[in-house]
């Protein structure tokens, strides 16, 4: 009776053990549980691609879509140097937020629509970033291998600090960003046309990570390039300026008479691919950048 008993369980046993295996020991028509399994994975992988591919071609026609609309007005925002210029919010002297301070909507409801459009899709993308930590290896002798490692120039932002028209004093530029993730540094690069005195600007800062997603930043100095000095030409001749930004014991002073804690600057990466980068500052401005090469003089 007992061997009839012990001989039932064994075999129960054996069932349940051989029905919830995920592959399954014995031979059976049709695809096994793991092949399955194995494309249903790949069925939802494929599908989370091609939702990546489309919302990230439908936010670069849509920045294609904004810049039409810009041209449209007459190609240029006047945005100038200081609060005055509209290039510094008026509260906290930080830059200011074309889009938060209805700038776009002011030059025409169609450019305010064509810059709401590509924020929104800008948060869409961010849902499909493929590098969930994009900083690894940043600052570190690996950080060749760190995605956001390389130039980056500017297809669109809501920046009045790094906006650079033709009809402002500040003159029409080309605007990059070369990250050296080996080194822990940050460099924007701008670039201006051959009308302006000032050649161009390099503002280095040094960076870490303070999250997987967020770069903390440290300014350091600014380095002009200039073609004439205080109105004199120099004959084709370039004269290299180094001017250094307020060191941390200089802030912490001017944050104790002004009762205001310093601010961090940093930047939090949304989405970032080998093409696209999608990264939002502390103060709220979005940046849309893609890859491209150095510039000179970095």
């Amino acid at each position: 009776m007992r061997g009839r008993l012990r001989h039932r369980f064994l075999a129960l046993a054996l069932g349940i053990a051989l029905h919830s295996c995920p592959v399954g020991f014995l031979g059976y028509k049709g695809e096994t549980p793991f092949r399955q399994c194995s494309q249903s994975r790949r069925v939802v992988l494929r599908a989370s691609f091609d939702q990546q591919r489309a919302a990230k071609q439908e936010l670069l026609d849509a920045v294609k879509d904004f810049k039409r609309e810009l041209s449209k007005s007459g190609g240029d925002l006047s945005i100038d140097f200081g609060v005055k210029g509209g290039e510094l919010d008026k509260k906290d002297r930080a830059p200011k937020n074309l889009a938060a301070a209805g700038v776009f909507r002011a030059v025409s409801g169609d450019l305010g629509d064509a810059a709401d459009r590509v924020l929104e899709l800008a948060d869409l993308l961010a849902r499909y970033t493929p590098n969930k930590e994009p900083l690894k290896h940043f600052g570190t002798s690996l950080g060749s291998e760190c995605a956001l490692h390389g130039a980056w120039s500017l297809l669109f932002t809501t920046a009045a600090d790094a906006t650079f028209t033709k009809n402002s004093t500040r003159g029409a530029a080309k605007v990059c960003n070369v990250v050296d993730a080996v080194a822990g540094t940050v460099t924007n690069c701008i670039d201006f046309e051959e009308t302006s005195a000032l050649e161009s600007l390099r503002v280095r800062l040094t960076a870490r990570p303070a999250s997987p997603r967020r770069l903390d930043l440290a300014f350091r100095y600014i380095r002009a390039r200039v073609k004439s000095f205080f109105g004199i030409p120099l004959g084709g001749r370039r004269l290299t300026l180094t001017l250094p930004v307020p060191g941390p014991f200089l802030t912490r002073v001017l944050s104790f008479f002004t009762r205001k804690p310093p601010p961090q600057p940093y930047f939090d990466l949304l989405y970032l691919d080998d093409t696209l980068r999608v990264h939002r500052t502390g103060q709220g401005n979005l940046f849309i950048q893609e890859i491209t090469k150095p510039p000179p003089f970095v």
